[in-house]
């Protein structure tokens, strides 16, 4: 193994008194720091009196920017990455800088720090026993539905004009879903606004929230019967010529669900129609 190696440096996430004396350390010793925007790691670097090469690595040129980082690595040098705000790689760039150096055999060293994600769990009031994180909130209202019947706590970003919106799905599958939506944590401005998810969709439906967003959402309460997504594709295979049992015995093995409970609602459906 070479002499060079990553340090992996998550950076203040608002306030810039939350950086580490390690990341400090990491980023004054580094040969060069990659950094997704080179003015934002200035301030940061300014602050503390710490002098460095930058050089840009973000989402649109990390691909080709990485063989150039690793071999340098391999040449001996020390190599600090940041992002903007938090841990790089948690919907930041640099994971194909750490895979890059994983395979070459080089050092990676990941230093612990600020995280928007476990600040805005903890400060939910909600479940951290198991959670999940989403990342930034799908799009597309199906999948959106299907992350929010998660069995944990989400805890996921959100733009913040799309709040409103996202809210208001769920409040459409359950009202009562406990939300917290914390905003500008760290910052002068920081907020977390804990309800249910009726009062907050309407709270934030023409009135979205200002700055960067966390939203944590409750777990789904467990589910009575089948999964009606898994009701449907049976009724799709029953009409696509399968009989009911089988096609029952597939979606089953295949969901997790039970069999037999699949079986009784597409057939209960079809004996209401044939009534």
């Amino acid at each position: 193994m070479s002499g060079g190696r990553l340090v992996v440096c998550p950076t203040p996430i608002g306030n810039l008194e939350d950086v580490t004396l390690r990341v400090l350390a990491a980023l004054r010793d580094a040969d060069l720091i990659a950094c997704e925007d080179t003015r934002r790691t200035r301030v940061l670097l300014e602050r503390y009196g710490v002098q460095a090469s930058l050089v840009s690595y973000h989402e649109h040129n990390e691909r080709e920017r990485t063989p150039e980082l690793v071999a340098k690595m391999l040449d001996g040098a020390t190599v600090a990455l940041v992002s903007d705000a938090g841990m790089p790689l948690v919907s930041d760039p640099g994971y194909v800088l750490v895979a890059g150096c994983i395979a070459a055999g080089l050092e990676v060293e990941v230093l612990p720090g600020p995280s928007a994600a476990i600040a805005a769990l903890v400060a939910s009031g909600l479940p951290a026993e198991r959670w999940r994180f989403a990342g930034f909130l799908p799009r597309k209202r199906g999948a959106l539905e299907a992350l929010l019947e998660a069995p944990e706590t989400v805890v996921a970003f959100e733009s913040p004009r799309r709040v409103g919106a996202s809210l208001a799905v769920l409040a459409e599958l359950d009202p009562a879903r406990p939300v917290a939506v914390c905003r500008e944590l760290t910052k002068l401005h920081e907020e977390v606004v804990r309800g249910d998810a009726s009062a907050l969709a309407e709270r934030y439906a023409s009135t979205p929230p200002r700055g960067e967003v966390v939203l944590v959402i409750g777990a789904a309460p467990p589910r009575k019967g089948p999964d009606p997504a898994a009701i449907d594709a049976v009724k799709r295979l029953v009409e696509a010529g399968a009989r009911a049992r089988p096609a029952a015995s597939v979606v089953a093995e295949l969901t997790g669900g039970a069999a037999n409970d699949l079986y009784r609602a597409v057939t209960k459906g079809a004996q209401k129609r044939d009534d």
